[in-house]
């Protein structure tokens, strides 16, 4: 996504990435501890169209209240499989 928001005239430089978040819970964890250390109070969460639920209630569940969101205007045949994935994760993060 940082290639494709680049690709779209978003300077690098302002893209933060999250290199340990192996899962959108431990993302809404360290993206508050960054938050927190550069005193930061909203959040724009760039992902694909079918994860943005799921990314926001994780960002909820951590305390995180102004989370805006953005995704990338294509679909590939692979989201076919994602979509239904989607479903699941999302009903297992509503319940942790």
């Amino acid at each position: 996504m940082k290639h494709y928001l680049v690709e779209k005239g978003i300077p690098n430089e302002i893209i933060l990435l999250d290199q340990d978040g192996y899962n959108s819970l431990m993302t809404a964890e360290n993206t508050k501890t960054i938050m927190k250390n550069m005193n930061l109070e909203s959040v724009t969460i760039i992902t694909q169209f079918y994860h943005i639920t799921r990314t926001k209630l994780a960002f909820n569940k951590v305390g995180i209240e102004s989370v805006y969101t953005a995704h990338a205007r294509y679909f590939e045949l692979r989201d076919v499989y994602s979509l239904y994935r989607e479903f699941f994760a999302y009903y297992k993060y509503l319940l942790m």
